[in-house]
């Protein structure tokens, strides 16, 4: 049985780092609001994502899809890049 590409969970986030070969890690920011308060924050969370060929580095905005795990801490593929480094 195979998922629906609806039904697959993708994030935007920034590669923070590219040393690693064929991994990226990517930090995704989100608003979360504050129960009490009605504030809202800040939270990342990063994410190691596969990069096959090696072609994004730091500063890039990227779209990340889950998968299946490729590693002990991989769980997410780059799909494809939003915006080049400013």
């Amino acid at each position: 049985m195979t998922i629906p590409s609806s039904h697959v969970r993708t994030l935007k986030g920034i590669v923070v780092s590219d040393k690693m070969q064929k991994t990226v890690v990517v930090e995704v920011t989100r608003l979360t609001k504050n129960q009490k308060y009605k504030k809202y924050y800040k939270v990342s969370r990063r994410f190691q994502a596969h990069d096959e060929k090696g072609e994004y580095h730091v500063g890039d905005v990227v779209m990340i899809a889950a998968s299946r795990p490729l590693s002990r801490t991989k769980r997410f593929i780059v799909t494809g890049k939003v915006a080049k480094k400013s």
